[in-house]
């Protein structure tokens, strides 16, 4: 596998054919929420227990200090064979809670099931922090909390085979509406590779017509980072999530995006803050919720 060279090329060759439309966005309507995470369940059952009691299959969600014990995940890693741009590491099972610094969540299905995508930084019981991709099946809540979630309604992430990087990935599709609480519209999205994931949220609004946004949720990866204060992370292959995310018309009338992250490269290193607008591509995914804002 083919990728360019040097950290000011910022393009990975994937493994297929790029895909259309490079922008997926599914209309629907949305809800912010509040649930608690009960102690000794597992995480994915908290998550489908939370949006399910407010009549949502699909969402995302902020992830705060959140204790897990026990607690899987894996790293970004070079590919070892060819078949993907990037891969994952071996799987890493540390001993004792441990605890999240922050983190996003997306929530929906694969092969039939609940399901969800999740980034994070963490602090572990032996005091090491780092961070990476939460496995879904292997995490259980130790202590209960209190975590931002919201809820799609017309619209819901879902697992499918991802042609261009030889993956199944998280995208977004149109289901029948359930009818729960609603009270803003949304777009459920996903970023297509090789593309800068600011840029792309700023052109999103500008098509739908969304003065300002709110960005819920946000998993994915970028080609390296580069952030405001110039904090630069060369290495390519990225776990990535999002603090906080806002796009507002700026005084022109031109949407302007301000996304805060939080990551980990394939070699432990981390990094947060203030994305750089039109500098940080996309390398495989990025997949969260646009809520519009009307005041």
């Amino acid at each position: 596998m083919a990728r360019a060279e040097g950290f000011d090329a910022r393009y990975i060759q994937q493994p297929g054919p790029p895909q259309e439309p490079r922008i997926l966005a599914v209309p629907a309507r949305g809800l912010s929420f509040n649930f608690d995470l009960e102690p000794g369940v597992q995480l994915l059952e908290g998550m489908r227990r939370g949006f399910a009691a407010r009549g949502f299959s699909s969402g995302v969600a902020e992830l705060g200090t959140v204790a897990l014990g026990p607690f899987t995940y894996v790293m970004p890693a070079l590919s070892v064979d060819g078949k993907n741009a990037a891969f994952y590491s071996e799987t890493f099972r540390p001993a004792g809670i441990t605890r999240l610094e922050a983190g996003a969540i997306t929530f929906g299905s694969r092969d039939g099931a609940p399901f969800f995508h999740c980034h994070a930084l963490w602090q572990e019981a032996d005091g090491k922090i780092t961070g990476g991709h939460i496995l879904p099946e292997e995490a259980i809540i130790a202590e209960r909390i209190s975590v931002t979630a919201f809820g799609l309604d017309g619209a819901r992430f879902e697992g499918n085979p991802d042609p261009e990087t030889n993956f199944k990935l998280f995208g977004p599709v149109a289901i029948p509406s359930s009818a729960p609480d609603t009270n803003c519209r949304a777009f459920a999205v996903r970023l297509r590779p090789n593309q800068d994931f600011a840029g792309a949220l700023e052109a999103l609004c500008k098509v739908q017509n969304i003065r300002r946004a709110r960005i819920r949720g946000g998993v994915g990866s970028t080609i390296g980072s580069r952030l405001v204060g110039g904090i630069e992370v060369k290495n390519f292959a990225t776990e990535v999530f999002i603090r906080r995310g806002i796009v507002e018309m700026d005084a022109s009338g031109t949407p302007k995006a301000h996304l805060d992250v939080g990551l980990v490269d394939y070699t432990g290193g981390m990094a947060s803050g203030t994305v750089i607008n039109g500098d940080n591509p996309v390398l495989m995914t990025f997949e969260l919720a646009v809520e519009e804002l009307l005041s």
